[in-house]
């Protein structure tokens, strides 16, 4: 008898990622043994945890990283955009419809209607942001766009932006009321409960530890963290779910896809703050222009957060850097993840990105009171009594390598699997969760292409847009909006 248990369902990793993946696979095909491996001591404790992201619902509402600048000042290309915003309609969609199954519960434990701005200082940004708004109040998913350079007006928005501001500072600012602020560490845990009440089985402390390929599949060795003893599992098809730790367990496999790739690690903190009076007067989630050189998941943004039915305020998030490709990952990350095959890309990254190794090392740096005044930038009023550090979680940027054998830096998410399908994994950092679903899709598409064909039925009452373009259907964007926010209860 084989020390194996057979599964046809291997998920590394139990974030929204693998929660998404198992519950859609149950959804398509009720039959498939399922299991889930988390290394830590419960679901969604790195980046899904409402602390260790800034639970933005990221449709490129109030992203400006999403729509650069032209060059010669004419209007920007949406066109990204309008992409990330469609690719959040397919999570709205299938949230929608695992809400009316009662896979997931009331909506309002897991997402609220938030208004999304975006706050700019100094003429050059102010004519940006205008014509940025000039393009996207004409796009039917974004309805509702509002733009104004009046004090008065950006204060009936977001007061705590103009409290104590000058009179003569320029100012514009950008509102839509269609955003959301998104619990992703909720639905993680209710997509677990789920599969869970559905024979799915959950080990957790439970660390892989080899990934090896063999005729029917993989053959994977589990470490459970708090007695020591080894379990094994043989499954048809794997998913490395892992966060920052993804390419070490692709690596681990030994999938040529994997060749090449790196990560850099970017960690975060941000100032939260209780004060329930500061919370009544800041009803939104506010971003603006990264610094030259910053990373694009460091854009300063000052936020509205629920969590657990508590409100508070967030600002942030301040980088650093520390080579760990997880929080409660190891130091020695980073220097364990490099290989023959991608030193090249590696030291080409260092080289061409010697404005972000700046950036970042200005900001290990900086003061307390130095960090301070990114707020009041924001925030005249801000009062350091108010506002305490938090530390986020950790992000790995994909580095990958180029045709001519050197590496580019990814600012976002990639699957990456072997070339029968049998394993895939996926790298990167924002948009992150908030596209899970899009992201799903891809790697069902991948590994599963024969029943894909199949599944799109299901698929399509689960996700009425899945194949068409929104914005590009004006009545139908109207119809999927409507009917997403009736059902989630949120506001357009």
């Amino acid at each position: 008898m084989s020390k194996y248990e057979k599964l046809d369902v291997a998920l590394i990793g139990a974030g929204i990622m693998s929660a998404t993946l198992g519950a859609l696979l149950l959804q398509l095909n009720p039959k498939l043994k399922i299991s889930t491996f988390e290394r830590l001591e419960d679901v969604g404790l790195e980046s899904s945890n409402p602390w260790n992201n800034a639970g933005t619902g990221h449709a490129a509402l109030c992203e400006l990283n999403y729509m650069p600048d032209s060059k010669d000042g004419s209007l920007p290309d949406p066109s990204k955009a309008i992409a990330i915003n469609e690719q959040f309609q397919l999570s709205r969609q299938l949230w929608a419809s695992f809400v009316k199954l009662g896979v997931l519960k009331e909506p309002g434990s897991f997402i609220k209607s938030t208004p999304h701005m975006t706050f700019v200082r100094g003429h050059k940004d102010v004519d940006y942001l205008k014509r940025r708004a000039q393009v996207l109040a004409k796009q039917p998913l974004f309805a509702g766009f509002e733009f104004s350079t009046d004090h008065k007006k950006i204060a009936s928005w977001a007061p705590l932006l103009v409290e104590q501001r000058d009179k003569a500072d320029v100012i514009a600012a950008t509102k839509i009321n269609s955003g959301t602020d998104v619990n992703f560490g909720a639905i993680t845990e209710q997509l677990f409960d789920h599969l869970k009440s559905q024979k799915s089985k959950l080990h957790l402390n439970s660390e892989v530890t080899s990934i090896r390929r063999v005729n029917d599949g993989w053959h994977l060795t589990i470490k459970n963290r708090e007695t020591r003893k080894k379990s094994y599992v043989e499954s048809k098809f794997v998913f490395v779910g892992a966060g920052g730790w993804a390419l070490k367990l692709l690596q681990k496999a030994g999938i040529p896809e994997a060749k090449g790739y790196g990560l850099f690690p970017v960690s975060g903190s941000f100032l939260q703050s209780d004060n329930q009076n500061l919370v009544a007067k800041h009803q939104a989630k506010v971003y603006s222009q990264a610094s030259v050189g910053a990373p694009p998941m460091s854009v300063p943004h000052l936020d509205t957060r629920v969590v657990d039915g508590k409100s508070s305020l967030l600002f942030g998030p301040y980088a650093g850097a520390i080579p760990k490709f997880l929080k409660y990952g190891s130091v020695l990350d980073l220097p364990l993840a490099i290989r023959p095959s991608n030193i090249r890309p590696y030291l080409s990254v260092a080289l061409r990105n010697l404005s972000l190794i700046k950036y970042l090392v200005v900001e290990l740096t900086k003061s307390k009171s130095q960090r301070f005044q990114a707020l009041k930038d924001f925030m005249p009023s801000a009062d350091p009594a108010d506002w305490q550090l938090i530390v986020a979680g950790q992000r790995a940027q994909v580095i990958k390598r180029d045709s001519q054998g050197n590496g580019t830096l990814q600012f976002g998410t990639e699957v990456v699997s072997s070339a029968d399908g049998t394993i895939a994994g996926l790298l990167g950092a924002s948009p992150g969760a908030s596209t899970s679903v899009h992201i799903m899709l891809e790697v069902l598409e991948k590994s599963f292409p024969n029943d894909f064909v199949g599944w799109q039925k299901k698929l399509n009452k689960l996700i009425p847009s899945l194949g068409k373009k929104l914005n590009e259907n004006p009545a139908l964007a109207k119809k999927v909006l409507a009917d997403t926010a009736r059902t989630l209860k949120l506001k357009g």
